[in-house]
């Protein structure tokens, strides 16, 4: 009778579980160069034989595979490994496992013995096991398993069972093991390994037509080398540019949004393209390519990096429009649609239709703009609203993106509903905007601070916390004051390693176009804007304190390393960030009250700072430089926010 091929082809183990594996491996999961990849397997065999796995993992570029061992936690029930990640790129890695049949037999023989029965049965198996295994091993592997072979069964029971568990023993025999039986994960996992700047950074978004420093005259890309310095000195590495095209005439529109503008309005720098080009041009007035080369090399040269904004939408005098009609949204009687975004409209931007027949050559077009721009030095890349195009463009882009280019860095500007920011993020985005701005109770922050930090995206999700951007003023900075200001930014830069506060923010700018409205009063979006930097009441070296405390503390560059601790007042928040071998402890303690002195009783978790009721430490607050010394686990605290809103410590022994 012929036997069924499902019987003969059924695997002895499964690979149950493999962790990290987003969506089942639809999805790379993320991590930054320099990490280590932590792996969890479950693996499953029937019966009393223990298994044996591997981690094996392919790096960018390479031809061949490396392993690693998994290491059994009976704690856990699972199989650990670890992959030191030193290249930048896409990784696939996948778990082997298979029957540890020598392993077995050596615990057998330990317990055994070590119960005082008589082990001359499994002797007599394990002698037959090492010649087995002897005949298909290299040379002196083969010649060594065979001396032990002979020792084992030549010796008395009390001598084979030493030679039996020797380590020279088990060396051979790993080198030996046929692995009869291994079954390996297909297909394999990937993983995106990006460069740091993906995990850390402190952005700066600017506006460059507002950087002349001539009163009322349009600023260029050279004005905007001037401002590096300071920008620098203030401990930014990212400075983002909003698009820098040229910008549409019809329907342009006025201050404050009004849809009729006066003959001097610049318009919205996002209604891009007129007679001068389109998402490849420069808007004559910032300068020439020659320029931007100019101000990438500048910022290269203070350490900064030059982010490109991406916003795939048009002027009705785009070139696209008049080349390519057939790639926008039409209304039945063939005039094209405007774009929107509920409740948003905007007249001065037509609607790129990114599944119009011709989609291909649209999508093979939009890949060409960025790659103009990568082709300029630009690495990274701000994407205008792209949860309103289609995930599978982004998908398709972002992968042919990084191919050639895996250092590419992508942000997602989308504020939408948490399945599709999620899922943004899944496809291939490097870091996304969140729900930050809007989080401002302590139990808000909590909650959201430990879905970002151990919920299911910590694998993919890499958080910005914006405090702030043209489009949003939070109520809390519009009533809050200076206090308001100075809590917001400890607060986005000290939890997330990312984070980013757009130009004016140092200087406080509060003022709201309306009541209930999160929009600014004279938008930067629609009309120049000069500021004086050293204004009164600026928090210039604030920033700057909080950004040096940032670079100078490793703790304070990852996210999933946060820690709340309780308070005894709602109005107070307290978080700690620790490196993995605990030499470097922050503890930040907030007042979130702009209006008031808050005072508190601080409950530490002793664990996650290394602290026991016992301990005496230091702290040194590094907004202020003032030190302290605290005793145990419960310490006062008192925070006014007209003076310091906050404590940023550095923890240390005494």
């Amino acid at each position: 009778m012929a036997r069924s091929s499902a019987l003969t082809s059924t695997p002895h183990i499964v690979v149950v579980e493999t962790e990290p594996a987003i969506q089942c491996g639809r999805y790379p999961a993320k991590r930054t160069l320099g990490d280590v990849l932590h792996l969890r397997a479950v693996i499953l065999k029937g019966g009393y034989e223990s298994l044996r796995a591997e981690v094996r993992y392919q790096r960018p570029g390479a031809r061949k595979w490396s392993a690693v061992p998994m290491r059994y936690v009976y704690q856990d029930d699972a199989y650990f490994g670890e992959i030191p990640l030193d290249t930048v790129g896409l990784w696939r890695y996948a778990v082997a496992a298979w029957t540890d049949v020598f392993g077995s037999w050596r615990t057998e023989i330990d317990r055994k013995h070590a119960a005082g029965r008589d082990i001359s049965s499994e002797l007599f198996e394990g002698v037959h096991l090492l010649r087995d295994w002897a005949r298909h091993a290299p040379g002196k592997v083969a010649e060594g398993i065979e001396a032990y072979a002979d020792a084992i069964e030549t010796a008395s029971q009390e001598r084979a069972a030493e030679f039996a568990l020797e380590p020279r023993l088990v060396e051979l025999m790993t080198r030996a093991d046929p692995r009869t039986d291994i079954v390996v994960d297909d297909p394999p996992l990937e993983l995106r390994v990006d460069r740091e700047r993906a995990r850390f950074g402190a952005w700066y978004e600017l506006f460059p037509r507002s950087q002349s420093p001539e009163p009322g005259q349009h600023g260029t890309l050279r004005d905007v080398e001037r401002l590096l310095p300071r920008l620098r000195q203030m401990g930014f590495d990212v400075i983002y540019l909003p698009p820098i095209h040229p910008i549409g005439h019809t329907n342009r529109k006025g201050k404050n949004n009004r849809l009729v503008p006066e003959p001097d309005d610049v318009g919205s720098p996002w209604a891009i393209g007129n007679e001068d080009g389109g998402h490849d041009a420069i808007e004559p007035r910032l300068g020439t390519i020659d320029d931007f080369d100019h101000l990438v090399a500048a910022a290269a040269q203070h350490g900064m990096e030059i982010a490109l904004d991406f916003a795939i939408q048009c002027s009705p005098d785009h070139p696209y429009v008049r080349e390519h009609p057939e790639w926008f949204r039409k209304r039945p009687d063939g005039t094209i649609k405007y774009a929107e975004n509920p409740p948003k409209k905007y007249e001065d931007i037509v609607a790129v239709d990114l599944w119009c027949d011709d989609y291909p050559a649209l999508w093979e077009e939009l890949k060409r703009v960025v790659l103009h721009w990568v082709n300029h030095g630009v690495r990274i890349f701000r994407v205008d609203n792209p949860h309103t195009k289609p995930l599978a463009f982004w998908q398709w882009l972002i992968a042919e993106i990084q191919k050639d280019y895996p250092d590419v860095i992508l942000l997602s500007e989308a504020f939408t509903r948490p399945n599709l920011l999620h899922e943004l993020a899944r496809i291939g985005f490097t870091q996304s905007y969140t729900y930050f701005t809007w989080r401002n109770t302590r139990r808000d922050l909590e909650e959201y601070l430990e879905e970002l930090a151990h919920g299911p995206g910590v694998d993919y999700l890499r958080p910005n916390f914006f405090a702030n951007t043209p489009d949003i003023l939070h109520e809390y900075l519009q009533h809050g004051g200076r206090p308001a200001f100075m809590i917001r930014l400890t607060l986005a830069a000290t939890m997330s390693p990312s984070y980013g506060i757009y130009s004016g923010f140092e200087l406080c700018e509060n003022i709201p176009l309306r009541a209930g409205s999160e929009e600014y009063l004279d938008s930067e979006k629609y009309q120049v804007l000069q500021r004086d930097w050293d204004a009164p009441g600026n928090i210039n070296e604030y920033v700057t304190l909080v950004n040096r405390a940032r670079r100078e503390n490793p703790a304070l560059q990852h996210l999933d390393n946060i820690t709340f601790h309780d308070a005894d007042n709602p109005n107070i928040i307290a978080y700690s960030k620790s490196t993995p071998d605990g030499e470097n402890r922050i503890l930040v303690v907030v007042n979130l009250d702009p209006f008031s002195p808050e005072e508190a009783t601080v409950h530490l978790d002793g664990h996650a700072l290394g602290i026991s009721t016992a301990s005496t430490y230091n702290l040194t607050d590094l907004l202020t430089g003032q030190q302290f010394t605290w005793h145990g686990l419960a310490n006062y605290v008192r925070l006014d926010p007209a003076r310091e809103p906050a404590h940023l410590f550095l923890v240390e022994a005494t």
